[in-house]
């Protein structure tokens, strides 16, 4: 058996989003038949970004398993010839078995094209939003400077489920204008249902002058979905690219008004722990810091992760974080990952 990498572009106008589903043709589904059709084995891809209806792509990553010979780097020739003109894969290799889109680290970034003029243009209605309003491209650069870095971005998404993980890091969020096209780029560890398009819609209010630029830091500690914009529609969004790490990051830093805390993942490659030191915690967020960041760690590789609390000491014997439960064991705390391996957390006691 082999594992076989797509980089998948695609035009999402006519298509339901990337999954399958019961109402309407998806990517997912085109590329499933031309695969089985190609290989004469069933073929199920495995996506790494969901992508919505109408939702574009140029590099949209993929992997199947086959038992095909055909090359790797050659499965993209053939299957092109089997796909239609608004799907095309722009590279194919084999990877690892263990390799898996939605597991493995990488960054995210997306394009959101807005054309903003008094009369739109035909030629560009399937691929940006046509705002007739003038847009202060000034306000919204300095609107979107408070999204960047770690924070929850609640009021940002459509969310699916209250257990959600809502807590997400953006790396850089650009607004530029060229002519009468403003191109909105983010890049991030990842988004929630609907985060970009919600982000857009809300610069573009403040573009309008509905919200003043720092208004966007109170919609986001608002942690209300009702705070935040409109979800704005989804033909011009798309999904740029995928870019995987090809090394363990040796630190991992959360920082904003209500956390900060540094993640030292630099002995994990090699068998060692991880150490996750708290330098600042509000109470109500400490238990969601520890889960999140150990879960993390494990994720990464890491066989253990010792903790230091610096501002109180909060760990108590039994404590549970998520899949972690902390034990008192010779003066530190241990905490094991119940049911799911042999992987434990120490902390010094204090």
């Amino acid at each position: 058996m082999r594992r076989i990498k797509l980089i998948v572009a695609y035009d999402g106008t006519a298509y339901c989003g990337w999954q399958i589903q019961q109402n309407g043709v998806t990517i997912e589904e085109i590329l499933n038949k031309a695969l089985t059709g190609l290989l004469k084995e069933p073929v199920a891809v495995i996506g790494a970004s969901r992508t919505d209806s109408g939702v574009h792509a140029r590099g949209n990553v993929a992997v199947f398993d086959t038992e095909s010979r055909i090359p790797g780097d050659k499965i993209c020739y053939a299957l092109n010839q089997r796909l239609p003109d608004d799907i095309r894969i722009q590279a194919s290799e084999e990877v690892p078995l263990t390799y898996h889109p939605r597991k493995a680290n990488c960054t995210k970034t997306y394009e959101y094209k807005i054309m903003n003029r008094k009369i739109s243009m035909p030629l560009e209605r399937l691929y940006s939003y046509f705002c007739y309003f003038d847009l202060d491209v000034d306000k919204m650069k300095r609107a979107a400077v408070y999204l960047v870095g770690e924070h929850d971005f609640k009021s940002f998404c459509t969310t699916r489920s209250q257990a959600e993980e809502t807590v997400r890091t953006i790396y850089s969020l650009d607004v530029d204008k060229a002519g009468d096209m403003i191109t909105i780029r983010i890049s991030g560890s990842g988004f929630l249902y609907n985060m970009v398009r919600i982000i857009t819609g809300t610069l573009v209010k403040v573009g309008m002058g509905v919200y003043p630029p720092e208004h966007m830091e109170e919609i986001l500690e608002a942690r209300n979905r009702a705070a935040a914009g409109p979800t704005i529609p989804a033909e011009g969004l798309t999904l740029v690219s995928l870019d995987y790490e090809k090394e363990l990051r040796p630190y991992l830093e959360g920082k904003n008004k209500h956390w900060h805390y540094v993640l030292d993942q630099r002995e994990v490659e090699e068998g060692g722990p991880a150490h996750l030191t708290i330098y600042r915690c509000e109470d109500e967020e400490f238990e969601r810091v520890v889960r999140r960041v150990v879960h993390q760690a494990y994720r990464n590789g890491a066989k253990r992760v010792s903790v230091a609390d610096d501002e109180k000491g909060r760990f108590r014997d039994g404590g549970r974080y998520g899949f972690y439960t902390v034990k008192e064991d010779e003066g530190f705390w241990m905490c094991d990952e119940a049911g799911l391996g042999d992987g434990v957390i120490m902390g010094q006691k204090q």
